[in-house]
């Protein structure tokens, strides 16, 4: 059994979908906790590292196997805190940063709150640190994005990320920062390689679950 820790509960589709697609038999356990992105917008990750630990706490005591953070505003909380918890705790947004830094030096982020940019940033950084790759990596927000997703409208939010996406014009790579960004690779026309997340945190989740 696997849990994720999401912030929306409009991710548990997403991540439903992916599993049976690529993971069939693997059992997912969805914990929601929209207040923790809320409070860590006001006041920053750090202000949510007790109860990012607390949950994942009581993940592990529930018999999770690993426990996936799909959330990439306190993905670094959540990492810090796994010495502790005593399962593996997987940051949904690392293979996704591994990934781009291969890619090229020319890294363009793209996300839909301002929360997420730094710790997205120091992401990509530590990938191309540990890749032994020079990166440049810059990000933006793109705007209006994240109250369309707020308001239930996905697609709606898709279309304004897929775009921002197409009008990069400087880039080797472009990462989606947000899980909340992923159905906009498919509405994208540019010839830049467009990541997003979902994907690969699971396979890597569902890796270290066993």
């Amino acid at each position: 059994m696997l849990a994720l820790l999401h912030t929306s509960p409009l991710h548990i589709p997403v991540f439903d979908a992916l599993r049976d697609e690529d993971h069939p038999g693997l059992e997912l356990r969805h914990l929601v906790a929209p207040e923790l992105l809320a409070r860590a917008r006001r006041e920053g990750p750090e202000a949510v590292a007790p109860q990012v630990t607390a949950a994942l706490e009581d993940a592990a005591a529930d018999g999770v196997r690993a426990v996936l953070c799909t959330c990439s505003t306190i993905g670094e909380v959540a990492e810090r805190a796994a010495g502790g918890v005593g399962v593996p705790i997987v940051r949904g947004d690392r293979p996704m940063a591994a990934e781009a830094v291969t890619a090229g030096s020319r890294v363009t982020v793209l996300a839909t709150v301002e929360s997420t940019l730094a710790p997205t940033l120091a992401l990509i950084e530590d990938e191309a640190r540990r890749a032994g790759r020079p990166v440049r990596a810059r990000a933006q927000v793109v705007a209006d994005a994240w109250t369309r997703f707020e308001a239930g409208d996905v697609e709606g939010c898709a279309r304004l990320v897929a775009a921002a996406a197409d009008a990069v014009t400087d880039a080797d790579v472009i990462v989606l920062a947000q899980a909340s960004m992923t159905s906009a690779q498919r509405l994208t026309t540019t010839t830049v390689p467009v990541l997003s997340s979902p994907r690969p945190g699971l396979a890597a989740a569902a890796r270290a679950a066993g």
